[in-house]
C-alpha cells in the first residue's frame, strides 16, 4: 500500500511529457466541474450519480458539500490503495478536494450575487430559466470531466472503485464489458443517494450516455494539441 505513493510515484508524474500544461489542464477541468455543478445545483434536475449521492448524504448529515466530498474521497482512496488501484496521482488529489469545494464556493456566491427572486431555496424559480441554465451547463460539465479524465494525471477514487471490480471479476473468468460494471456502480450510487433523499433528474439519465463518447472525443482532439500517451 505504501508504494503507491511514494516519492518516486510522484517524481514520475512529474517527469511525465508535458506535465505542465497537462497539470494546469487538470486543475482547470475540475474548477470548472464545481462551477457547472452550481449551475445545475439550481436547475434542479439531477446531476452526475456520484454529486447526487453526495449532495444528499452532505445535507442529512448537516455536512457542507465540501467537507463530506473530502472526507468520502479520502475513505474511497485508502478502499482503491489497499486494493491496488492504479493511475493514482496529481490528478487524484485535484479532483479529490476541489470539485466538491469549488461546488460549495460557487454555490455561496450565486446565493449573493443573484437577485432577489430568481432564486427560491437554493433552486430557480422559473422553468424557463432552469431550461436555459440547463443545457450550457451541462455540456460544460461533461467536457470538462472529459478533459479531466483524459489529461492522464490521475483518476478520481470515485472512478477508481469500477475498475478494481471490473479487474477482480476478470480473475474469476468473467467477460463482462467494463461500461457494464461502471454502468452498475453509477446505478448503486443512484439507489444510495435515493435512499438518502436524493432526486433523480434527467441529467443524471443524459449524464450515463453522453460522457463516454465525449471523453472520446475530447482525447483524440488533446491528441493533437499535446501529447498524453506517456
Amino acid at each position: 500500500m505504501s508504494a503507491i505513493f511514494t516519492k518516486d510515484f510522484f517524481t514520475h508524474m512529474y517527469r511525465r511529457k508535458n506535465f505542465i500544461p497537462r497539470l494546469l489542464l487538470v486543475l482547470f477541468a475540475v474548477i470548472l466541474m464545481g462551477f457547472c455543478l452550481s449551475w445545475l445545483v439550481l436547475c434542479d434536475m439531477g446531476t452526475d450519480p456520484c454529486t447526487m449521492m453526495n449532495l444528499a448524504i452532505s445535507d442529512k448529515l448537516g455536512m457542507a458539500i465540501g467537507d463530506w466530498q473530502a472526507l468520502m474521497n479520502i475513505v474511497l482512496l485508502i478502499f482503491v490503495i489497499i486494493f491496488g488501484g492504479r493511475n493514482l496521482g496529481f490528478g487524484t488529489l485535484a479532483n479529490m478536494f476541489l470539485v466538491g469545494y469549488s461546488l460549495q464556493f460557487f454555490s455561496w456566491l450565486w446565493g449573493i450575487v443573484l437577485p432577489a427572486g430568481v432564486v427560491t431555496d437554493g433552486v430557480f424559480t422559473s422553468m424557463t430559466v432552469r431550461i436555459c441554465v440547463l443545457f450550457p451547463s451541462l455540456i460544460c460539465f461533461i467536457f470538462a470531466a472529459a478533459l479531466y479524465m483524459d489529461v492522464d494525471l490521475g483518476t478520481a477514487p470515485y472512478d477508481a472503485v469500477p475498475y478494481i471490480i471490473w479487474n477482480a471479476l476478470k480473475k474469476k473468468a468473467s467477460s463482462i464489458p467494463f461500461r457494464f460494471v461502471r454502468m452498475g456502480f453509477d446505478i448503486f450510487v443512484v439507489i444510495i443517494a435515493l435512499i438518502f433523499g436524493g432526486k433523480l433528474g434527467v441529467v443524471t439519465v443524459l449524464m450515463a450516455f453522453v460522457l463516454g463518447p465525449v471523453i472520446e472525443f475530447v482525447g483524440n482532439l488533446l491528441q493533437k494539441v499535446i501529447e498524453i500517451d506517456e
